[in-house]
């Protein structure tokens, strides 16, 4: 079952970064990551936001500025998706693909 929110260090440890970084990024992409204050004042994050933050990760690892990964989100969101999608697929075969040569080896 997911989760209907995700507090900001909830998603600094799904994407494996600093919480500030997270913070940044929901200050820099406003049209994208629209976070929600809880009763103390703390951003939290809907999936859908946690989705937008995965993709901002992927495209800044591919080496785009911010600009760049604003204008990719802005104008081609679903080939990110896609792209993304493809990513995660291929590290779950790789996990696989792992666990069975461990498998093997005893």
């Amino acid at each position: 079952m997911q989760k209907i929110y995700y507090s900001i260090g909830e998603v600094a440890a799904i994407l494996g970064e600093n919480v500030s970084l997270v913070r940044f990024w929901s200050d820099s992409f406003p049209k994208f990551i629209h976070p929600v204050r809880n009763a103390k004042g703390n951003r939290i994050f809907s999936a859908e936001d946690v989705e937008t933050f995965r993709q901002i990760h992927f495209l800044v690892r591919t080496g785009l500025t911010l600009e760049g990964v604003a204008r990719k989100l802005r104008d081609d969101r679903a080939s990110v998706a896609r792209d993304l999608k493809i990513l995660d697929s291929l590290k779950e075969i790789r996990a696989r693909l792992a666990e069975v040569r461990d498998s093997m080896e005893q």
